[in-house]
C-alpha cells in the first residue's frame, strides 16, 4: 500500500507510559514519521496506560478498568499506532482475554484490536513508507522484543526501514530474537534471572561489532541501556523511530537529557 491508503484517515498515536515519562523524543519521532507517511495524526489527551502492568500482575479488574478507558479514548479512529510492540500486543491480544465472555464488550475490543498496529509495521505494511533523505553513518544491531516479534509479527519491517537509511549498516547479533530479561514485572520478580539474561544479551550485542543498538520497545531498550551503563559497555541504545526520523545523533538512552 502507498501513502494514499491513509489519506483522509484518522490516525491516533498511543504514546505509551514509558515514552511519555522517560523518552518523549520517541513520541515526537513517531509523529514525524507518520506525518511523512501521509497521515494526519491525533494524540488523544485522555489516553492512559494500556493496563499491561496490572494484567501481568494478575490484577485483572484494574486492567479491565484501564482497558475500558483506552477503548473509549481511541473510539472513532481508523488506526491506532504505538511505538511499542508490547503495548500494541496488549491491546490487540490481551484485551480479548480480559473481556472473554462479555459479548457486548468483545465487539468493541475486537474492533480496536483490528485497528491497532506497532509503528514500524504500520509504516511499512499499511503506508508503504520508506525514509527519504535520512542519513546516519553507523552500524546497527536490532533487538527483536518478545511482544513485537511473537505477538505482533514484527521482524522484517524495522530492518527494511533501517536499510533505507543512507550510511547505515545492519549487523545482526547471534541471539537477536532472545528475550533481554525485562519482561515488565519479570525483572522485578526474578531479578537475578533477569540480570543473567540481559548480560547474555549484551555479550552477543557487543560481539556483533555494531556501534548502535536499535529496538522498537522502550522497556527493552531501558533495561539493556541500564545494564550497558553499569558495565561501561560502548554501545549506544536508540529507539528505531528516532533513527528513522533523523534523530540518530542525539544522546542514547541513559546518556543524557531527552
Amino acid at each position: 500500500m502507498s501513502a494514499s491508503s491513509v489519506e483522509n484517515k484518522k490516525v491516533a498515536l498511543f504514546v505509551t507510559c514509558l515514552v511519555d515519562l522517560n523518552r518523549p523524543s520517541v513520541g515526537f519521532a513517531a509523529v514525524k514519521l507518520l506525518e511523512a507517511a501521509g497521515c494526519t495524526i491525533m494524540v488523544p489527551e485522555v489516553q492512559t496506560c494500556c493496563g499491561q502492568i496490572a494484567y501481568n500482575s494478575g490484577d485483572k479488574e484494574s486492567a479491565k478498568t484501564i482497558a475500558t478507558q483506552v477503548i473509549r479514548a481511541f473510539d472513532g479512529f481508523d488506526y491506532v499506532v504505538a511505538p511499542s510492540g508490547s503495548c500494541a500486543g496488549m491491546i490487540r491480544h490481551h484485551y480479548k482475554e480480559l473481556f472473554d465472555g462479555d459479548d457486548t464488550m468483545m465487539v468493541v475490543v475486537e474492533d480496536l484490536a483490528n485497528r491497532t498496529y506497532e509503528l514500524t509495521s504500520f509504516l511499512h505494511d499499511i503506508c508503504g513508507y520508506k525514509p527519504d533523505g535520512v542519513q546516519l553513518e553507523t552500524t546497527v544491531t536490532y533487538h527483536d522484543s518478545c511482544s513485537s516479534l511473537r505477538e505482533m509479527k514484527v521482524r522484517d519491517q524495522p530492518r527494511a526501514l533501517l536499510g533505507a537509511v543512507e550510511g547505515l549498516e545492519i549487523k545482526e547479533s547471534e541471539d537477536r530474537e532472545a528475550c533481554c530479561g525485562f519482561g515488565g514485572t519479570f525483572c522485578l520478580k526474578y531479578s537475578e534471572i533477569s540480570e543473567s539474561m540481559v548480560d547474555t544479551k549484551i555479550d552477543n550485542l557487543l560481539a556483533s561489532g555494531a556501534e548502535t543498538l536499535a529496538a522498537g520497545d522502550l522497556g527493552c531498550l531501558m533495561n539493556i541501556a541500564g545494564r550497558l551503563k553499569r558495565r561501561s559497555a560502548p554501545l549506544k541504545a536508540m529507539h528505531v523511530a528516532e533513527i528513522l526520523a533523523g534523530m540518530g545523533d542525539k544522546p542514547g538512552i541513559g546518556e543524557g537529557e531527552n
